[in-house]
């Protein structure tokens, strides 16, 4: 019999942050409440592998695994269904089974938002992969739709533009993309017939939307001088036509040319037979109409996870509203990567614990939020170590190695971290 005590949490999201806030609000709670998972999706998606499945270098069965499963041998309930609406004032959401198609309305004592992003490819005309003329590695049907391009591309080569648009956030991703289409078409032998560009609304190569790191601009530029791409910073894309980009403004910098020697994009454009370029993200639709998102459908926490006007709503990963680090002429988002969405969605899951338990919060500000990235480069890579990721200014330690052993380090984490979530031992970093 359940006593007066008994909650029921729900989270809506199957993915890096909503898995870790299942797995350890179920280990604080030792099972003796609801724990209840929502998402479209039946199946987990390793997102940082996306990178290599254009390039034939993995396939859907390598980097999922179905989500069910996994929670229901943790005592954890899994409803793959669309959430339709989330009613904040009564405490219930609104979710479309998938099974049977029919809606149906789940309560909640805890609501944990870890939905992830809407990918906004409308904020720029012609830009995506439906109705545009770019491809996409946010997620896995982009990334599929991708590999099936990149076939047809190496049949027709010709230039390749890779980047983030302004206001775009997931710099990392565009970043390993460019350096593995530059290895893969070296393996392919068709790489001094197509000549790579990067572009990005970065103030400069090495920005990543957390105003760079120590080292980071000398050492992104020599990774593209080194492999003959070039870069177009301050970049605001005006749309995007079959095969060519149009620029409101940017900077061109050219591999082989002087260090100083930047050419005004302001007006021009370039032109391309492939191209992948991250557009900006917005909250998800139902996040955006629910009224607890900002403008932008983010959702503003604080030091506890909590939202500000609904105490016993949570919020974590890619869902969460993060202020940018400085100002970028193009407009620059921050990353909200796999390793900091872990950090989010056990800082609120330990504090619904704690608020079940009577037992004090936990604060974890964004500011001292740290930061551990190993970023791919084709059969070379960078690992990125750094404090206070979205605190510049009061950083403390900020480290880049590059090497080729970070690229099998990577595929070594693939591994593990794919395998941590199947048993659910979030417990491990």
């Amino acid at each position: 019999m359940k006593d007066g005590n008994f909650k029921r949490i729900v989270i809506l999201g199957g993915s890096f942050a909503g898995l870790t806030a299942a797995y350890e609000l179920q280990r604080l709670l030792k099972g003796k409440h609801d724990i209840v998972v929502v998402d479209r999706s039946a199946q987990f998606t390793f997102i940082p592998s996306l990178i290599w499945l254009p390039f034939g270098w993995r396939n859907r069965n390598q980097i999922t695994f179905p989500i069910g499963p996994a929670l229901q041998r943790k005592g954890i309930r899994f409803i793959q269904a669309a959430i339709t609406t989330i009613n904040k004032d009564q405490h219930t959401v609104d979710i479309l089974e998938s099974a049977s198609g029919k809606p149906s309305q789940l309560p909640y004592d805890f609501l944990v938002i870890a939905t992830g992003p809407h990918v906004d490819f409308e904020a720029v005309p012609g830009l995506g992969p439906a109705y545009g003329n770019t491809y996409s590695i946010c997620n896995l049907e982009h990334a599929e739709h991708t590999a099936e391009a990149w076939t047809k591309f190496t049949k027709n080569p010709g230039p390749v533009i890779v980047g983030a648009t302004q206001g775009a956030a997931c710099y990392g991703a565009a970043y390993e993309f460019v350096f593995n289409v530059e290895f893969a078409l070296r393996k392919l032998h068709l790489r001094d017939r197509c000549p790579v560009t990067y572009v990005t609304s970065e103030p400069y190569a090495g920005h990543f939307g957390i105003s760079g790191m120590t080292n980071s601009k000398p050492m992104t530029e020599w990774f593209f001088r080194h492999l003959n791409i070039d870069w177009v910073t301050d970049a605001v894309i005006d749309h995007v036509e079959e095969c060519s980009v149009h620029f409101k403004s940017g900077k061109r910098h050219r591999a082989k040319g002087a260090a100083n020697e930047v050419e005004d994009m302001a007006g021009k454009s370039l032109p391309f037979n492939f191209g992948m370029i991250i557009p900006p993200f917005l909250g998800t639709d139902v996040v955006r109409r629910s009224g607890l998102g900002n403008e932008r459908g983010f959702v503003v926490v604080d030091d506890y996870f909590r939202t500000l006007t609904n105490p016993e709503v949570y919020a974590a990963g890619v869902s969460v509203a993060v202020a940018p680090t400085d100002k970028c002429e193009a407009g620059c988002a921050v990353p909200k990567t796999g390793y900091i969405s872990e950090v989010m969605a056990k800082g609120a899951a330990r504090n619904i614990a704690a608020t079940i338990n009577g037992e004090p919060l936990i604060p974890k500000p964004a500011g001292k939020i740290d930061a551990l990235c190993l970023m791919d480069a084709g059969n070379n890579g960078v690992m990125m170590v750094t404090d206070r990721i979205y605190a510049p200014k009061n950083r403390k330690v900020q480290i880049l190695i590059p090497g080729p052993w970070i690229h099998w380090g990577k595929l070594l984490f693939e591994k593990y971290f794919i395998w941590k979530m199947k048993v659910g031992a979030v417990r491990l970093p």
